[in-house]
């Protein structure tokens, strides 16, 4: 645990780096403020416009009280050119902010719209291995605040702080173009004294901000996690630790959010305190000249009003600076994320794949996730184009790993691998990617309709293609015998379908892609053996004249593979066909002869007609 000296020396040397920080993501927003800067800087004239007529009225004020204090001109007969140009004023100004409003507006929200989607493709963009070990709860959470800081920004800097900056323009050119130099030093006084005591508290409560935040993402992780794994929650009935995690960083959130805000009725004292003693002064200025004879009763009312459209929003501007402070921490974490480079980049002069047979070699492979522990060491093995070959072994061998290699999801450490004799790291991860097909052991679905995740396959595809995919996969009549038929949302992650039903859309979706490469990784691991048999002949007419790569673990899947490899601790033990190998009375051959007396056992045992466990959808 760390001294509460050590996090302040801490947050410390995170206020002097988030100070560069904040600029540097200012300067981040323009790219998403380009675009638009004809309505952005049509914007700022009506906003200058704006305050032009706000600071007119007071001066109108004072004519019209003046002309009151002249006895030559009687109630009835006040100027009326005067209260019309008052009137005319405050109209002025009511449309010149909501024309602001309105010619602003698309300017803000397609900033967001930008940078929202700029994120979401970088995170795409972002390799396996960051994917990995983020945390989905904390991520979410970080890239909503983070997207709508933009938003916030924008609104404060155009609606707030601008407005406030050229109403402090004109009024001290109005101080000192009509009054002693003692009003405009007094007035600049107790604002920049606002000022420097505001961003004073304001950094020293940031702290506070940075901790709420951290310990917001942290619950939200908890909670998100919690609801993810509820089968396992409700498996060890654990519901008490999981609300009692979750409330234990609720409260240290809370403690963070009650300092926050007794500090934040400091400041907000200070600031009133500060404006009462700069407008006390001023006005006692003004009385005193009004009584020596030097300023008017209407100098009087200007100097007041002057100073209520100024010190009004100034006491506003503290909260905007608050809230800027709090939105720049937010957007930090986004900047900072797209500032995050992926790990497997296309190389400068990278070429797309040019298919032919369809190949592949993996020429003494050495890879590791790790430095600490090898996965794969020297291997080296080919399959020939049309061929098939299957990869088994124990779990933690290292065959998975095969298929993220191919896919390019992480870069070999040591050797290479090569389709049709091209090295996999000289080309666009794009083209490699759209000739390799993947049945993966855990499917994951979109909380979309059962169709949608089937057309995922190849978007655009005709729908007859789709019901083919289907029935080639041996789910079109359990799609047809649901409620809602192909409209059927499949829920996050598709937890309404069994692993076996998820496992036949994704063999439908790679018999849609129609790729020139495949990779079957555990299959039909989910499978029972009844359906399991129905599919191998579907996977084999698949497979035929395509480059296949089998991950099993069950061996009767794999029995007609043209060469079998037995992979122990990242090395190829054995290989050779399923005949060969079994000839061979080594490891593979023990291996079989286990699961062939598992299966005896397992259906000397069964009773009833095999069947696959499904949940309600």
């Amino acid at each position: 645990m760390k001294t509460q000296g050590q996090m302040n020396r801490i947050f410390a040397t995170e206020r002097v780096h988030g100070d560069r920080r904040d600029w540097h993501n200012l300067r981040g927003m323009l790219p998403y403020l380009w675009e638009f800067r004809g309505r952005a800087g049509l914007a700022l004239a009506c906003l200058v416009l704006a305050k032009v007529a706000n600071v007119g009225v007071p001066l109108i004020l004072k004519d019209i009280v003046d002309a009151f204090q002249d006895p030559a001109i009687q109630t009835l007969v006040l100027p009326v050119s005067l209260l019309l140009a008052y009137g005319l004023l405050k109209l002025s100004a009511s449309l010149f902010n909501e024309l602001r409003d309105v010619v602003f507006a698309r300017v803000r929200y397609r900033a967001m719209r930008r940078l929202s989607t700029r994120v979401l493709e970088h995170l795409h963009r972002l390799s396996l291995r960051y994917h990995l070990e983020r945390q989905s709860g904390a991520i979410s959470r970080d890239l909503e605040r983070g997207t709508r800081s933009v938003s916030t920004i924008l609104n404060y800097v155009v609606f707030s702080v601008l407005p406030v900056l050229v109403e402090f323009t004109l009024v001290a050119v109005v101080l000192l173009g009509q009054y002693d130099l003692a009003f405009m030093l007094v007035t600049f006084g107790t604002v920049a004294v606002y000022f420097a005591f505001t961003f004073a508290i304001t950094e020293w409560r940031m702290d506070y901000r940075h901790q709420m935040n951290r310990l917001d993402s942290q619950a939200n992780t908890q909670a998100f996690d919690s609801l993810i794994n509820y089968e396992t929650v409700k498996y060890f009935g654990n519901e008490s630790m999981e609300l009692a995690r979750y409330d234990g960083t609720l409260a240290e959130w809370e403690r963070m959010a009650v300092a926050s805000q007794t500090s934040m009725s400091v400041l907000n004292f200070g600031q009133g305190a500060i404006i009462a003693i700069g407008v006390t002064l001023i006005m006692s200025l003004a009385a005193r000249g009004v009584v020596v004879g030097d300023m008017s009763i209407g100098d009087l009312v200007l100097v007041n009003a002057l100073l209520l459209q100024l010190f009004i929003p100034l006491g506003f501007l503290g909260i905007v600076y608050r809230q800027i402070k709090y939105a720049l921490a937010d957007m930090d974490l986004v900047f900072k994320l797209l500032e995050r480079g992926p790990e497997i980049r296309d190389r400068p002069g990278a070429k797309p794949l040019a298919l032919s047979d369809g190949g592949i070699r993996f020429e003494q492979v050495d890879f590791h996730y790790q430095p600490e522990r090898q996965i794969l060491q020297g291997l080296d093995f080919g399959i020939e184009p049309g061929g098939k070959v299957a990869v088994v072994g124990h779990s933690g061998a290292g065959k998975s790993t095969l298929s993220r290699l191919l896919f390019r999801f992480y870069d070999v450490t040591g050797g290479r691998i090569l389709i049709d004799g091209q090295d996999l790291r000289d080309l666009t991860q794009e083209s490699l990617r759209a000739a390799i097909g993947i049945v993966p052991q855990d499917t994951v679905l979109f909380n979309e309709s059962i169709y949608f995740n089937l057309a995922y396959g190849r978007p655009g595809a005709p729908r007859e293609a789709i019901e083919r995919a289907a029935e080639m996969a041996h789910i079109r009549d359990f799609i047809e015998g649901l409620p809602d038929r192909w409209e059927t949302v499949v829920g996050e992650r598709g937890l309404k379908l069994s692993g076996g039903e998820k496992q036949r859309v994704a063999i439908a979706r790679a018999i849609l892609k129609q790729p020139r490469i495949l990779i079957f990784d555990e299959a039909t691991s989910s499978l029972d053996s009844h359906t399991e048999k129905a599919i191998q002949q579907t996977l084999a007419e698949v497979a035929e004249n395509h480059t296949t790569l089998v991950i099993a673990h069950r061996l009767s899947t794999v029995v007609d593979a043209d060469r079998i490899l037995v992979m122990e601790r990242g090395r190829i033990r054995e290989q050779g066909t399923h005949r060969e190998l079994l000839e061979a009375g080594g490891h593979y051959a023990a291996m079989w002869e286990l699961q062939q007396r598992e299966g005896s056992d397992a259906l000397e045992s069964f009773d009833g007609t095999p069947t696959e466990d499904s949940r309600p959808v």
